[in-house]
């Protein structure tokens, strides 16, 4: 087999992971401030920052387990998707001046996500037998 063929899959779940765990930073430090960032201090849970911090604390997690992948991945395409246009695009339409390229590339990786899904290190593959 060739070596490609055999770690694509594989890679797709290091994707995956990686990426949940980012997202998760973003979880933790807007609802528990860690790791503490200037901009997330004393945030209210029920604000836009505060309900994102929710999507990204339960989808990180979810991702990262590999649990529920291509809708929660779906969802959270959509999130990146919020957060760019409602934080990053008034401030200009390139991402690399409004600050908005990781959400862009998020977006578009949790968009990937929902169509690859969680890739054979996951609990959805568990949960179908397959390994």
């Amino acid at each position: 087999m060739e070596f490609s063929t055999i770690w694509a899959p594989r890679i797709l779940s290091v994707l995956r992971i990686v990426d949940g765990l980012i997202l998760l930073q973003y979880g933790t430090a807007k609802l528990f401030g860690w790791p503490a960032v200037e901009i997330f201090e004393n945030l209210k849970w029920l604000s836009l920052f505060g309900i994102a911090g929710m999507f990204e604390l339960v989808g990180g997690t979810l991702l990262i387990l590999g649990l529920f992948t291509r809708p929660v991945a779906f969802i959270l395409s959509g999130e990146m998707a919020a957060a760019y246009f409602i934080e990053h695009f008034p401030r200009g339409f390139f991402p690399i001046l409004s600050e908005g390229d990781l959400a862009v590339s998020l977006c578009f990786t949790f968009l990937y996500l929902a169509f690859a899904g969680g890739g054979p290190w996951s609990l959805d593959a568990v949960m179908r037998k397959e390994t």
